[in-house]
């Protein structure tokens, strides 16, 4: 029986063992409903290893793509593509990068989700 924190929506975005004062005050038993869809999502995936970032690129078909769009890019994002140890879904070059492949969000989210597989 966990403590949860709650969004300013109302839905659960945390779960502690111990009481968090001003944070997780409500206790709530393992079978309540709300606690149980909340364990059922999967976390939103932020970034990810530059090692499965471009191995999706590649299982994708998109590596050789992403590095031609690379070379025609300023230093600093050749040099961001080539060093990174992560690869992070909202940073501009991987907004820019997206957009010039055209990825919509939702395939963007779906790109990131399947490399964290990885």
């Amino acid at each position: 029986m966990p403590y949860v924190s709650r969004s300013a929506g109302g839905a659960i975005d945390g779960l502690y063992e111990q009481l968090q004062e001003g944070v997780a005050e409500e206790f709530l038993s393992d079978d309540d409903p709300a606690l149980g869809a909340f364990r059922d999502t999967s976390p939103e995936v932020f970034s990810v290893s530059a090692r499965q970032f471009r191995l999706m690129l590649r299982r994708s078909g998109l590596l050789d793509q992403v590095k031609a769009w690379v070379a025609h890019q300023d230093g600093e994002t050749q040099d961001a593509f080539e060093y990174s140890g992560t690869f992070v879904k909202s940073s501009p070059m991987m907004l820019a990068g997206f957009e010039a492949m055209g990825f919509t969000p939702q395939q963007r989210d779906a790109f990131f989700e399947a490399a964290a597989q990885l």
